[in-house]
Parts: structure tokens; sequence; C-alpha cells
């Protein structure tokens, strides 16, 4: 399984944040602008609650099987890999509804704030941003919880001799 990039999930952001910018320019050129809906800020952060508890709690697990407690409760292989694969399409989905919200969010500060529910919506679409950043955060975590240590026996100075 691939390591997330943090350049990815940057120009994943970047790039959906400049095309809901401009999205968000043609259609309130065109009417009414969409809403940025209030439970969107809520939803990333109880995605980024239940990535962080994940990874403490392997992490925890973990730390007791390396360390060979007695009673430890060990991490099945296939439980830290889904939990991985969870955290990396959270992640990269919290990049894209960020940067949707964030391209909204620049251009409702662009267009001026005098009105109370453009302020709304600015501020729920500024939330949005801060908490998918909070997603990515808690993946990249748990991603590191669920990494292997490295083994002293692939760098070569075992006795069989890699072809």
């Amino acid at each position: 399984m691939k390591q997330l990039h943090i350049k990815v999930l940057v120009g994943l952001f970047l790039a959906a944040g400049v095309l809901a910018w401009a999205g968000a320019r043609l259609w309130d050129a065109l009417g009414t602008l969409p809403g940025v809906p209030l439970a969107a800020p809520i939803v990333l952060a109880l995605i980024a609650a239940v990535l962080a508890a994940t990874a403490l709690s392997l992490r925890s697990r973990l730390n007791a099987q390396r360390a060979r407690e007695p009673g430890a409760k060990g991490v099945d292989p296939l439980v830290a890999a889904r939990a991985v694969v969870f955290g990396q399409a959270s992640a990269l989905v919290a990049s894209l509804v960020s940067g949707l919200y964030g391209g909204v969010g620049v251009f409702l500060l662009s267009t001026g704030m005098d009105v109370d529910p453009r302020r709304d919506q600015a501020i729920y679409a500024g939330f949005s941003v801060l908490t998918g950043a909070a997603v990515v955060v808690a993946a990249i975590f748990l991603e590191r919880v669920c990494k292997l240590p490295e083994d002293d026996d692939e760098t070569g100075t075992g006795g069989a001799s890699p072809a």
C-alpha cells in the first residue's frame, strides 16, 4: 500500500478550490449561489474524531504488543490495513471537499460580507476547511501509527542476498 503524499492532497485542494471559485462566480452571475450546509463542518469533525480515536486505540495496542506485555491484545493486520485505507480515502475526500468549500468561501469573501446570509455561508465554509484539514491530519497520524517498523534483515545485512 502506498503512503499518502502531502503534495497530492494539496494539489487536490487547490484544484478543487479554483474550480469551485470559478463555478461559484459563474453560478452567482446566473442567479443565486447554493448555500454551504451547516452540517458540513460537523460531519468532517466527526470523521476526524473517529480517525483520531482509531489511531490512538491502535497505537496503544501496537505499543503493548511490541513491548510484549503479558495479556496485551494484538492487532489483526487486516484491521490495521482497513483502518489505513479508511484514513487514506477520508483524507482524499476531505481535501477535495475542503477545496470546494474553500473556493466558495474565497468567492464569498471577495464579493462582500455586508449581507448576513453570505457572512454565515463564509463562516461555514471556513469551518469546513478547518475541519477538513483536521481529517487530513488525523488520517496521516493513523497511517503513521499503522506503519510497520523497519526490518533490519531487509537492508542487506542478513545472510541472504537480494535477488
